[in-house]
């Protein structure tokens, strides 16, 4: 096991302490003005994710499936393997899932593709706002470095100007108070309404109206998705895997970047967020996977996308 994915496994007793399992029921979207289907697909940049009943959170079958297939991607010898799965395991990263039920949502209609680079330094040119980044100090005092900051550097902006060759990433090292000033601003130069998904959007977008574990199904594919196998190191252009659109049509609902949602706990200052980075082992890249962050959290692995609403 090498020094990174000995820090993964370090940084999932933190995670599972902080997450307060009491704290995190399933809660509706606030915003009950979403649009119909006509009104949603007017817009290309969107898909329409019809309303229904679908099957929410993980079981025993599926989180004991995580475990074993994020082992076999650290080890390729039988006993790697069995050692991987017991410090996973003992972390517990996958038991901060909701219990598998069967959960009702009204249509709505959430973006293609996460919000980019180059969406939005036009955001940043418009408001003055800060641009994404963070200070060495800052990302010390955050914690969950998981990366040195040298890696950190390799994604910040300078004179306003995202790092070379990636208008088409998503923005990363921004906060969640960022993303919903996004949301607001895009509204006011459309005319419409933007939020972030709930948790409970994001997961039916991703993984259909059925049970399935990835926006492809319930094999683990390493080609799917840009995750830690793929060694790729950093993220990709938006929807340049083709297997990680899910069944409405929403691209990198598997890998690339973790997004906020607008579901918040413990007192609101804690975001779920979900989907998995470009540095995660397989059991992380399932659509039940969640785990929260502080909403002024700043970070290479975390990105958004957006729900449009009347």
């Amino acid at each position: 096991m090498n020094k990174y994915q000995q820090d993964r496994l370090r940084l999932g007793l933190s995670i599972a302490i902080a997450f307060n399992i009491a704290s995190c029921q399933i809660s509706q979207p606030a915003d009950s003005s979403n649009l119909n289907r006509q009104e949603c697909e007017a817009d290309s940049a969107f898909a329409f994710v019809s309303g229904g009943e679908f099957t929410q959170g993980s079981d025993r079958q599926e989180r004991d499936f995580a475990y074993r297939i994020s082992a076999q991607a650290i080890s390729a010898t039988a006993g790697g393997v069995k050692q991987a799965e017991v410090q996973l395991r003992q972390v517990g990263w996958f038991e901060q899932e909701s219990d598998r039920q069967t959960v009702f949502l009204p249509d709505y209609c959430i973006s293609r593709n996460l919000v980019t680079n180059q969406e939005y330094q036009e955001f940043v040119q418009a408001t003055n706002r800060q641009t994404p980044g963070i200070t060495l100090e800052e990302y010390q005092q955050q914690g969950f470095l998981v990366h040195p900051y040298s890696k950190v550097q390799e994604f910040l902006w300078h004179n306003e100007t995202y790092p070379p060759n990636t208008a088409k990433h998503p923005a990363v090292l921004i906060s969640y108070q960022d993303a919903v000033a996004y949301a607001k601003w895009k509204g006011i130069q459309t005319g419409a309404k933007y939020r972030l998904p709930s948790e409970l959007e994001w997961e039916k977008a991703a993984r259909g109206a059925s049970a399935n574990y990835f926006p492809w199904g319930n094999d683990w594919r390493s080609p799917a998705t840009n995750f830690a196998g793929s060694r790729i190191n950093y993220t990709t252009k938006i929807a340049a895997y083709p297997l990680s659109k899910s069944v409405y049509g929403v691209e990198d609902m598997a890998g690339n970047v973790f997004e906020y949602t607008s579901t918040l706990k413990q007192q609101d200052r804690r975001t779920v967020m979900k989907g998995c980075s470009w540095d995660d082992l397989p059991g992380f890249c399932r659509a039940a996977y969640r785990h929260t962050r502080p909403i002024n959290s700043r970070h290479i692995l975390f990105g958004f996308r957006l729900v449009k609403t009347k």
